[in-house]
């Protein structure tokens, strides 16, 4: 490879248009970071301005790369994750200026040893890929995929789809993500936990160095220093959305007392769940209480864990919100306008709820089609009031029929069919608050909580369950499948994920860890 690429000239400025650049493109210094997986590739661009962009991959084939990013004035550092562990790995950069001749200029081509894994500070998963239906594999999609392993000292974690590693970040002693996810400016937000306790959000650079932080103590203050609140937040979890104007929207717990309540003689504290909208610069702006919408006296699961939300959608073709309710069976969307709603429930979705259910176009009141306890709904498309939303149906408490029958644990032996889960994806019209099933995938597994859903463009879906650790069902651990969108759907690829079942929270494919970059593989 030529080591003498033309680029803007070092602290020379950048040329008239058409002109030729008058220095040479040196090749780029590449040193480790805190996390032995990621990199920081340095390089002297020449250019005031412009944007640059790693390639790199075990050869110099490279074949994966960075998103274009602006450079600092001549000089730029590029953190490149997205490596295995113990590797040596081919970068080199590209360089466009944004004033000259626009030239797009390549650096010579340099290496970087990935370190190992860590051995003893956390608990990685065992992960066991395979390909059922060899004759499939060219339908796979690309992508890497997203585990949140939530069992204390788990590191969030990305892997390739071969089940190697390839990014990973230690939330500290006793912790694990609940959740994480890839912010519009590149960095990492990680709502970090102990399960009990302890909650804070974080925003770190892809190294896992710390931009910012908060507490739910300092969330507390800020919300009583607002005065306009008319809860107490405890504690992040779940979920959070973040928005196109840079705001996220978490998910938090709240109490409140009830008394003698059917079934709760004296006074009962309830748990419910609340949204806390914060600006960029994480002030509470708006918020939501579940106390404020919905009846108490409907708790499917018992008390005090009223609602447990476990999900939360930011709708973009009208800026409202979408929850889900995992101990109401229900999906909601609140009126959130961007901010300026009044926080009203404009619909539910579910058994009980404000949709007509339709089975293949046919009118249908069995109760058993609609989807229970579940998880993970996401928009799937939209267009004017057609809504295709996929879930995973976990299906505990399953309503059977119109008198009220529920299916059973595999453990329990009522004589009730046993509890199943299926991916499912609804469609879904919001002028005549009709929902028709479009696609599902009854499992022979029942998956008691956890779970995730997409759908490709090829149609294939990707689903994530945790099987049973019960008899009859053997311990498999989590599991995710890529199968086809067909009627009798075929597995492409699939994840194990052990070496406990139901500790993943979610698991779904990625494009990869840089914003609008999908890597092939």
């Amino acid at each position: 490879m030529a080591a003498s690429l033309t680029v803007c000239a070092f602290m020379a400025g950048c040329g008239a248009a058409g002109s030729t650049p008058s220095s040479s493109l040196t090749g780029g210094s590449v040193t480790g970071t805190q996390n032995p997986l990621v990199a920081m590739y340095t390089i002297r661009t020449g250019c005031p301005a412009g944007q640059i962009m790693v390639e790199f991959g075990p050869t110099s084939s490279y074949g994966r790369s960075t998103a274009w990013s602006a450079p600092s004035p001549y000089y730029s550092s590029v953190l490149v994750a997205g490596m295995k562990a113990s590797t040596t790995y081919h970068m080199r950069a590209q360089v466009q200026c944004s004033t000259g001749n626009r030239t797009t200029s390549t650096s010579p081509d340099t290496t970087f040893t990935t370190g190992p894994l860590p051995s003893s500070s956390l608990v990685f998963p065992q992960l066991v890929v395979s390909r059922p239906n060899p004759s499939l594999t060219s339908t796979e999609n690309p992508g890497i995929e997203y585990i949140d392993v939530i069992v204390a000292n788990s590191p969030a974690i990305f892997t390739d789809r071969d089940g190697n590693p390839i990014w990973y970040y230690d939330t500290g002693p006793g912790n694990f993500a609940f959740p994480f996810k890839l912010l519009p400016n590149g960095n990492m937000l990680v709502s970090i936990t102990d399960g009990v306790t302890r909650s804070t959000l974080r925003e770190i650079d892809l190294a896992g160095n710390t931009i910012r932080e908060m507490t739910t103590p300092a969330l507390q203050k800020k919300m009583a220093n607002a005065e306009s609140f008319d809860f107490v937040p405890w504690g992040f979890t779940h979920d959070f959305a973040m928005l196109p104007n840079g705001h996220v929207v978490a998910i938090v717990n709240c109490y409140k007392n009830f008394t003698n309540l059917p079934g709760y003689p004296g006074t009962k504290l309830v748990q419910g769940n609340a949204l806390v909208d914060l600006d960029q610069n994480w002030n509470p702006v708006w918020a939501w209480n579940s106390f404020d919408h919905l009846d108490v006296n409907r708790h499917l699961d018992g008390l005090p864990d009223w609602t447990h939300s476990n999900a939360l959608l930011y709708s973009p073709d009208d800026g409202n919100l979408i929850l889900s309710m995992r101990n109401q069976s229900w999906i909601l969307k609140l009126d959130y306008n961007n901010g300026a709603g009044a926080g009203n429930i404009l619909w539910t979705l579910g058994y009980q709820g404000d949709f007509a259910l339709t089975n293949e176009g046919v009118p249908s009141d069995d109760p058993s089609l609609w989807f229970s306890n579940q998880h993970f709904p996401v928009i799937l498309s939209h267009n004017g009031s057609q809504t295709t939303l996929g879930i995973f149906d976990n299906g505990d408490q399953r309503i059977l029929n119109t008198g009220g029958a529920q299916c059973r644990s595999p453990l329990a032996d009522n004589g009730s069919p046993i509890c199943y889960s299926r991916p499912v994806i609804f469609q879904i019209d919001e002028s005549s608050i009709i929902a028709n099933i479009a696609w599902a995938d009854p499992l022979p597994e029942f998956s008691i909580w956890g779970g995730a859903i997409n759908q490709f463009a090829n149609g294939n879906v990707e689903f994530q369950m945790n099987d049973p650790a019960v008899p009859p069902s053997p311990n498999l651990g989590s599991e995710v499948q890529e199968v086809t969108g067909t009627s009798t759907p075929q597995a492409v690829w699939q994840m194990n994920v052990f070496p406990a079942p139901g500790n993943v929270y979610r698991a779904y494919r990625f494009p990869s860890l840089y914003n609008g970059v999908t890597w092939q593989y």
